[in-house]
């Protein structure tokens, strides 16, 4: 039996489909604007606080910043209010983010995280930091060996170059074990332009510099 359908029926469908596209795409880009202005917001805050402490610091200490570089810190960085870890820099790449205790998908969302369990700047071992590809460690897909990577904390600058890239498995995650020396471990999803959950993760390791 042949099922005919009127076109006033037919109107209406299409009708309110278009209607129903039209709203899936505004929720979309609605929840896009959120996402970037409080991805902004949050990362101003967060450098707005961290200089005001540094600030503060060295109107205690009379010290400046400078004369506290490569000195081991005496409380990890991560002690600052909000879990505030510091900035990460990578001035040839101009990479530029804040970074903040944790690795969940809230955090990642809105700044480079500090892999729970790993070391903090100053202390011996592996500091992890992880951050989507598509956001702030995309520059990562330009990082060539011996580029600078500087943490700005409240205990002061570490600065380390980079030793190694390589590609691995998710499962790898003896990448991020401790080690005897400081290091620096930065951990992303790999390939850079992949449409979807990335099979990979890029790393990339890096060694203090001292004096």
């Amino acid at each position: 039996m042949k099922v005919v359908v009127p076109k006033y029926a037919m109107k209406e469908i299409l009708r309110w489909s278009q209607v129903a596209l039209f709203a899936g795409a505004a929720v979309m880009l609605g929840y896009c604007a959120f996402v970037l202005v409080d991805t902004r917001v949050f990362q101003d805050r967060e450098s707005r606080d961290l200089q005001r402490l540094l600030n503060e610091q060295r109107a205690l200490s009379g010290t400046p910043l400078q004369a506290k570089l490569l000195k081991p810190p005496e409380i990890p960085p991560a002690t600052a209010a909000h879990g505030l870890i510091g900035r990460i820099e990578i001035a040839r790449l101009g990479l530029s983010a804040m970074v903040v205790e944790g690795a969940d998908g809230k955090t990642l969302r809105r700044a480079a995280g500090h892999v729970p369990g790993t070391a903090l700047p100053g202390q011996d071992g592996n500091v992890g930091i992880t951050a989507h590809r598509d956001t702030f460690f995309r520059p990562l897909r330009n990082i060539q060996m011996d580029d600078v990577i500087t943490l700005t904390t409240l205990q002061g600058e570490y600065r380390y170059r980079v030793v190694s890239t390589r590609v691995v498995s998710p499962e790898e995650v003896a990448v991020l074990d401790p080690t005897g020396h400081e290091i620096l471990t930065l951990v992303t999803c790999h390939p850079f332009y992949f449409v979807g959950a990335a099979p990979n993760r890029f790393i990339v390791r890096a060694e203090r510099i001292r004096g």
